[in-house]
C-alpha cells in the first residue's frame, strides 16, 4: 500500500509545520511511526489528532492526577461523556467542554458551536439532553472588546439552548484582566438514561459499514482544532474561517433520529464529529475497538465542490456523526433517517488490521495506524509559573 503514497523525500518547510502547529520533534515522531514521510493530508489529519485540543498534550499529565473511578461510575475518560449510576436503573451523562479560542474570535458561533458539540456528545451515548449549565471568564467590561465578547458568548448559549429545547440551568461569570485576551467559555450538558441502553463510540465488527449521517461537509471549520490549541495575536480575526456555524435545528433531527435508531437497535457504534470532524469520529473509534476504518471519501455528502481529501477529512462542520451499524441491517438505518429529512450515507467499511485507510476517487492518500493517531501524541510537562494577581470579580447565575 505504502508505493501508492506519494510524498516527498525532503524535509517539509518549517513554515508548514507552523501552520499545522507541529514542531520539528513531533514531524519526527510522524516520520518514525509511518516509516516514510507523510503526504499532506496525512500531515493535516496527524496537526489536529496531536493538537492541544485533540490530544491534551500538555494537560493530560495533570488531568489523570484527578480521581475518575467510583462505585458509581460507570464511564469515566476515555469516551464521548462521562456516565455515572444514579439508581433505579438510571444513568446520566455528563460533559463540559471549552470553547475558548473560537468564542474569542467569533463570541456567538464560537459558543453556540460549544454547546452544539457536548449536546452531541451527550446523545451519542445514548443519553436524551435535559440540562444545560456554563462557567465563563471574562475581562473586564470597561473595554469595548470584553463588552462584545461577553454579549456574543451569552448570545450564542442561549441561541443554540433554546432552538434544540434544552434549558439552561445555572451558571457562572468572573471577570479579571487575565482573561481580557483568553476568555474561557466552558459549556456543560447533562442527559439521562437507562444504564442497560449506552452507547460507545467503538467501531466493531470486521466488515460492519461505516454510515455519515446528519449535515454535509463543507469548508467551515478547517483547521479548528489546532486553532484552538494556539495562541493569538493582532491577527486573530483572520482566524474566523477557522470557526463553524452551527445549526441547532438540524441537531435535532439528528438527536431524534439517533435515538430512534438506537432504540431499535442498529447501531454498533456511533460518535459525534466534532474536533478534528471525520479524522476523529473514524480513527478514534477504530483505536478504541481495536480495529481499522476505510473511508472512501467521494462518498462524503458535500456542500462545496472541489473539496480535497485534506479538506474533507479536517473539516468540523456541524451536526454531523459517524457511526457503525450491523451490515444486515444497513438499509433500517436508513429508513430512519431518510425519515428524519438528513443525509445518510455509507461512506466505508470496518477491517482488521487497526488502520485508518483514507481514498478519493480511488487514489489512496492516507494510511495511519489508529493507535497512532488517539493514543501516541507526545506529552509534556510544561514548566508551571505562579503569578500574583488581583482576586477576580464572580457573578453566581441560578435559575
Amino acid at each position: 500500500m505504502h508505493r501508492c503514497l506519494v510524498a516527498s523525500n525532503r524535509m517539509v518547510s518549517e513554515e508548514l509545520l507552523t501552520q499545522h502547529n507541529l514542531t520539528e520533534s513531533e514531524y519526527r515522531k510522524i516520520v518514525e511511526i509511518l516509516k516514510r514521510e507523510p503526504t499532506t493530508t496525512e500531515l493535516g489529519i496527524f496537526s489536529v489528532m496531536w493538537s492541544e485540543h485533540c490530544s491534551y498534550k500538555s494537560s493530560r499529565v495533570h488531568l489523570r492526577r484527578l480521581p475518575t473511578k467510583g462505585p458509581a461510575v460507570i464511564q469515566g475518560p476515555g469516551e464521548n461523556a462521562g456516565i455515572i449510576d444514579i439508581g433505579d436503573d438510571l444513568a446520566v451523562a455528563f460533559k463540559i467542554e471549552s470553547h475558548n479560542h473560537p468564542s474569542f474570535i467569533e463570541p456567538f458561533q464560537g459558543a453556540a458551536t460549544g454547546v452544539g458539540g457536548i449536546l452531541r456528545d451527550i446523545f451519542t451515548m445514548g443519553a436524551r439532553p435535559i440540562a444545560a449549565m456554563n462557567s465563563l471568564r471574562f475581562g473586564p467590561l470597561h473595554s469595548q472588546r470584553n463588552r462584545r465578547i461577553l454579549e456574543g458568548v451569552v448570545g450564542g448559549i442561549a441561541f443554540y439552548g433554546n432552538c434544540f429545547g434544552v434549558p439552561t440551568v445555572g451558571g457562572e461569570v468572573y471577570f479579571a484582566d487575565c482573561y481580557s485576551q483568553n476568555p474561557l467559555v466552558n459549556a456543560f450538558a447533562l442527559g439521562i438514561f437507562e444504564r442497560d441502553k449506552i452507547f460507545y463510540g467503538r467501531a466493531h465488527g470486521v466488515g460492519n459499514p461505516v454510515i455519515y449521517v446528519g449535515a454535509k461537509t463543507g469548508r467551515d471549520g478547517i483547521h479548528g482544532a489546532t486553532m484552538a490549541s494556539a495562541g493569538f495575536g493582532e491577527d486573530a480575526g483572520a482566524k474566523r474561517p477557522n470557526v463553524q456555524i452551527g445549526d441547532p435545528f438540524m441537531e435535532k433531527l439528528l438527536l431524534e433520529a439517533c435515538l430512534e435508531a438506537m432504540q431499535k437497535g442498529l447501531i454498533v457504534g456511533i460518535q459525534d464529529m466534532g474536533a478534528a470532524g471525520l479524522t476523529c469520529s473514524s480513527c478514534e473509534m477504530g483505536a478504541r475497538a481495536g480495529t481499522g476504518v476505510e473511508l472512501d471519501l467521494e462518498d462524503v455528502p458535500q456542500r462545496e465542490s472541489g473539496m480535497t481529501a485534506y479538506e474533507i477529512m479536517l473539516s468540523e462542520s456541524q451536526e454531523r456523526m459517524l457511526l457503525v451499524a450491523d451490515r444486515n441491517k444497513e438499509m433500517e438505518v436508513f429508513d430512519v433517517f431518510h425519515k428524519w429529512g438528513l443525509d445518510v450515507v455509507k461512506v466505508g467499511r470496518v477491517t482488521n488490521d487497526g488502520q485508518l485507510r483514507v481514498r478519493q476517487n480511488g487514489k489512496l492518500v492516507a494510511e495511519i495506524p489508529n493507535d497512532a493517531l488517539a493514543d501516541q501524541a507526545p506529552l509534556y510537562q510544561r514548566p508551571l509559573l505562579l503569578k500574583a494577581s488581583s482576586p477576580p470579580v464572580r457573578i453566581a447565575i441560578t435559575f
